[in-house]
Order: structure tokens, then C-alpha cells, then sequence
């Protein structure tokens, strides 16, 4: 099989045009005169422009197809650039053909000086639709993932800036930073897993997993289904594992038969709200704090302050009950 390499030196020694060796190139080609009109073109390039020799040979290529060749971009390569140059390589048009619809196609063009047949010009169009389309994606992905890491990075120095240092040991600050982090990088992940963004559902159930100490431990009542990006993934997350250590610790699931029960529900009205409730239930007596804790701090610093949320605790003495309430962008709920 004759490439295009191949064939542009087979005529620039003067062998015989002949139709045989321009049907061998794999990719639709057009052999054109000084004129621009078609002296030869292949099979590749009949059968994916859907058009009959008939309807080609002779004809200038501005008039192939009742004028589908007539492109503003490739008539000013053939007339303005291919005079300046021996050779274009890879130039991209992109047009709605008839019969095959929108493409992009990379117009390579050599222009070859025949001493019996004065100029003629190898003209190849290979099809770049769906490469332009993958490199369109990854563009789009790789510019998300850069955000996302950009978001994370922000996120890690903010906790480390925040977890509490003065009077604690080295061992107690690395188990507090590592487990926020721990619960960032869980969030991101369900993230990943969902394509740009994660599932709520899934976000609480992996959250609060580690922290269910019985079977009755944890109550989750799934509201309707929120896609949530990756941003507001992460800081939910990050609220999560801190309400669920302090529950460990100090609320609910300190004492035997106690319970955390999660729900939420979304309001419609714009701004469109998420409405997530954390409920305690079986614990010691709540009473309200002396002073607001750092987890409650990392916890408003998360929702309210990086999200624009609210947070709303209600220290009853039955249980601990948090609201959270975050701002939801149209696409967020999921079909």
C-alpha cells in the first residue's frame, strides 16, 4: 500500500500517473491541475465523501458536490498559501458536508513541477472528527482535574493551618490532621468515581461506615438524589467526620444504644437549598458549650465560610442536632 510520501516522490520522478497507484493510499486524495481541477481522486475519497467519479473528475474542486467544496478556509490555503509554500501539512477545516455532516478535516496539500504537465498538486484529507473530539475532552478533564487539585492542595493547608496545635502532643495533632485529611481525600474520590462529581448518598454512607460501632449505631434516611461537585464534596465531608468523631468521643456513640440519624431534603425555590440534619439520640445529656470547640469552628469554616452555607447547632439535652444548609447549583440534583 503507497503512502503519501510514497506517491509525492513516485511523481516527482516523472512516473506515469497512473489511477492504480492513487487508489492504494488509504486516505481520501485529490490529484489537482494548475487550474484546480480534479484529474484524479482515490476510492477512500468517493466512499467517505459519498460522491461518484463521475461527479468529480474534470470538475474544479470548488464545484465538486454542487459547491460543498467551495470552503472559505481551503479556498484561501489552495489560492494564497499553497503559492508561498511547496507543502501544507495538517491544516484543519472544518465544515458541514452534505451527507455526512459536520467534520474536521486536516488538508494536507504538495505541489509538484512537472516539466511535460506543468504543476499539479497532491491534495489529502484525513478525517480528525473524533481525535479532535477525544482531545477536546481531555482538555476539559484535564482542566478539571487541575482545579480539583488545585481546590485539594487549598483545602490541606487550610487544615493544617487549623488543626490545633498549642498544648498537644506531636502524635495527637498527626491523628487529628491525618483524619480530616483522610475524610478530604474519601470525598475527592467519590468525585472521581462520579465523573467531576459524587453522589450524597454515597458521600454520607462512606463517612459515617467507619464510625458505626453497633448495628443500630447510625440512621440513614436518604433524601432525594444530589450530585454535589467536588468542592462542596470535600468540605461535606470534612463535616461529616467531624461531627461523627465528636459523636465517638463525647456524643451519641459513646455510650451504648445511642444513635446518629442523617437525613436531608432539598428546597426548590431559588436559590435552591440542601438541607442536610444530623440528630443525636441515646448519648450523655447535652448541654451547651462555655465557649464554641475547634471542631465546630472547622465545621463552620468548612460549610458557612468556603461554601456559603449556614450551619445551625441545637444543643438539646436528648442529643446533639446539627442543620446544614448549602446553596445547590441547577445541575446538582440528579435526574
Amino acid at each position: 500500500m503507497v503512502n503519501l510520501e510514497d506517491l509525492y516522490r513516485i511523481l516527482r520522478t516523472g512516473h506515469v500517473q497512473a489511477q492504480g497507484i492513487v487508489d492504494t493510499v488509504p486516505v481520501p486524495l485529490l490529484v489537482l491541475d494548475g487550474a484546480l481541477c480534479v484529474q484524479s481522486a482515490n476510492r477512500a475519497f468517493f466512499r467517505t465523501f459519498k460522491v461518484r467519479r463521475d461527479d468529480t473528475i474534470g470538475k474544479r474542486i470548488y464545484d465538486l458536490g454542487d459547491g460543498q467544496w467551495d470552503i472559505p478556509e481551503l479556498r484561501r490555503l489552495l489560492t494564497d498559501v499553497i503559492p508561498k509554500s511547496a507543502a501544507v501539512i495538517d491544516y484543519k477545516v472544518e465544515h458541514d458536508f452534505p451527507g455526512i455532516g459536520r467534520r474536521t478535516m486536516l488538508v494536507t496539500a504538495r505541489t509538484i513541477n512537472q516539466e511535460d504537465d506543468g504543476t499539479i498538486m497532491l491534495l489529502s484529507l484525513v478525517d480528525a472528527t473524533e481525535r479532535t473530539r477525544r482531545e477536546a475532552e481531555f482538555e476539559v478533564l484535564f482542566g478539571e482535574l487541575r482545579h480539583r487539585m488545585k481546590n485539594l492542595l487549598g483545602l490541606v493547608r487550610a487544615l493544617a493551618n487549623q488543626t490545633k496545635a498549642e498544648g498537644v502532643s506531636g502524635e495527637a495533632y498527626r491523628d487529628a490532621f491525618l483524619g480530616r485529611l483522610t475524610a478530604v481525600v474519601d470525598a475527592n474520590d467519590q468525585g472521581f468515581v462520579g465523573g467531576g462529581d459524587g453522589d450524597l448518598a454515597a458521600l454520607v454512607a462512606h463517612a459515617l461506615e467507619p464510625f458505626t460501632v453497633s448495628p443500630n449505631a447510625v440512621k440513614i434516611d436518604n433524601g432525594p438524589p444530589v450530585k454535589l461537585d467536588s468542592k462542596r464534596l470535600m468540605s461535606l465531608g470534612l463535616a461529616l467526620h467531624e461531627l461523627s468523631t465528636n459523636a465517638l468521643k463525647y456524643g451519641a456513640l459513646s455510650k451504648a444504644g445511642g444513635q446518629i440519624h442523617v437525613h436531608w431534603e432539598v428546597e426548590e425555590a431559588e436559590p435552591r437549598l440542601l438541607r442536610l440534619t444530623w440528630t443525636e439520640t441515646g448519648g450523655p445529656r447535652v448541654t451547651p458549650p462555655v465557649s464554641t470547640g475547634f471542631g465546630t469552628q472547622l465545621i463552620q469554616f468548612a460549610i458557612a465560610y468556603d461554601q456559603g452555607g449556614k450551619v445551625e447547632p441545637t444543643y438539646a439535652p436528648t442529643g446533639l442536632k446539627v442543620r446544614m444548609i448549602l446553596p445547590l447549583t441547577r445541575v446538582s440534583q440528579a435526574d
